[in-house]
């Protein structure tokens, strides 16, 4: 479970809101373990802001399930407890989302990336494409990556009012540094190890900010004066993490595929776009990515295995049987074998994915190779037949070529 809420959230009320969440996950039957992740590792693999929550929901085994649950009826009903206001939902699997957020920078199973020069302007776009992607089916957990919204002190320093007390910016610059970030006093040795000493205001000090602004500045000729009567302080608003790709400032629409198959989804989902979205501002353009970028990839590659896949299989039977026509009969099975595959997967109701494309390699595989066997046993019953009888119709009944076809045949047939 993968929820965003706003930007300037603070630590404090992420942990409140993710022991919310865990109590309410776990009143679900199903549910066996909740683990709840706020923050990041201090990693370049993990890019996650503190307001993108993390927790892992271990199900307990099937036949411990409440009678005719299904994964989808569980996501569901977690989805209704945990309506959250300022906080957009997001179902995913641990593996393929780390593998996601790593190759296409996408966390969900699709994404729109938008491009463009300005932050305001791409979430514009991104907040218009959203609302046009609203109420496809099989869209859900539908969003925009905040990208404005991050709360930033800004200290401006009055320039007039320090040359009157006879201050320089430096002196301002160090006195917020020291205050706020904190200032290296020195460095202790322990053993091989070496630690920075840090000294910086205790928390009551800069807490909030009219303790800022009480904040006292030395001078030389006055004493010690307020530091708001030499700099301007206050909150401004700015984006709480920029991101970009190819060179280029990048926001991103994402949702998840749900009740439908992704490929039909978001070629609905392109031309509603295409309908209504006529001209994006100049120097803006948007990109499909995440899982769909991974199958249109597997499916422009599947394109060119399959034929060569079909012409290797060929080549291999008429070396075997150097006979065109049996080789020809032998790879009449693969559009029968065909036909069984896309019955099953209709009946299981399962979505045609890259998963599936190569079983289906792997089918015809078996498909040749049991007719292949099959016509091998064959013909060594054709063989006896001939060595017994001649190579005459005079010679041969069709009594005896039914009774050696079907020797051969059984032959074969416990293997299969």
């Amino acid at each position: 479970f993968m929820p965003v809420t706003l930007p300037d959230v603070s630590n404090s009320e992420v942990k409140r809101l993710l022991q919310i969440q865990d109590k309410l996950i776990k009143t679900v039957p199903e549910v066996s373990h909740v683990m709840g992740k706020a923050g990041r590792a201090n990693t370049a693999t993990d890019n996650s802001p503190i307001s993108m929550l993390e927790t892992i929901v271990l199900l307990k085994p099937k036949n411990e399930w409440r009678e005719g649950k299904t994964k989808d009826d569980i996501i569901n009903e977690l989805n209704a407890k945990l309506q959250i206001p300022g906080v957009t939902n997001g179902w995913t699997q641990p593996i393929i989302n780390r593998i996601n957020m790593l190759s296409t920078g996408i966390r969900t199973d699709v994404g729109l990336k938008v491009y463009g020069q300005s932050l305001d302007s791409i979430n514009g776009v991104s907040q218009m494409l959203k609302k046009q992607l609203e109420g496809i089916e099989g869209i859900k957990d539908l969003y925009v990556e905040p990208i404005t919204g991050g709360k930033y002190i800004d200290v401006v320093v009055k320039k007039e009012e320090i040359g009157r007390y006879g201050l320089s910016v430096d002196d301002v610059n160090m006195i917020v540094e020291s205050a706020l970030g904190g200032m290296i006093l020195t460095t202790t040795v322990e053993g091989r190890q070496r630690f920075t000493v840090n000294a910086r205001f205790a928390q009551d000090f800069r807490n909030n900010i009219q303790a800022l602004k009480r904040m006292q500045v030395q001078t030389a000729g006055y004493g010690p004066i307020p530091l708001e009567s030499v700099a301007e302080v206050k909150i401004s608003e700015g984006p709480p993490m920029i991101n970009s790709e190819n060179a280029m400032l990048r926001g991103t629409v994402l949702f998840n595929v749900r009740d439908r198959d992704l490929g039909s989804t978001v070629e609905e989902a392109m031309k509603k776009l295409e309908a209504s979205v006529q001209k994006l501002p100049k120097g803006y353009f948007i990109e499909w990515s995440g899982q769909w970028e991974n199958q249109l990839r597997a499916n422009r590659t599947l394109k060119i295995i399959l034929p060569i896949v079909l012409v290797i299989i060929f080549f291999v039977l008429y070396f075997t049987y150097n006979s065109m026509k049996e080789a020809l009969v032998t790879m009449i099975t693969v559009p029968f074998a065909l036909i069984g595959g896309v019955y099953m997967v209709y009946f299981y109701g399962v979505n045609l994915s890259v998963a599936v494309a190569v079983g289906f390699i792997a089918l015809f595989g078996m498909a040749i190779e049991t007719a292949m066997l099959m016509t091998i046993y064959l013909n060594e019953a054709m063989q006896h037949l001939v060595a017994e009888k001649g190579n005459s119709k005079e010679t041969i009944t069709n009594a005896d070529l039914r009774e050696y076809v079907i020797r051969g045949a059984a032959q074969r047939l416990r293997p299969k």
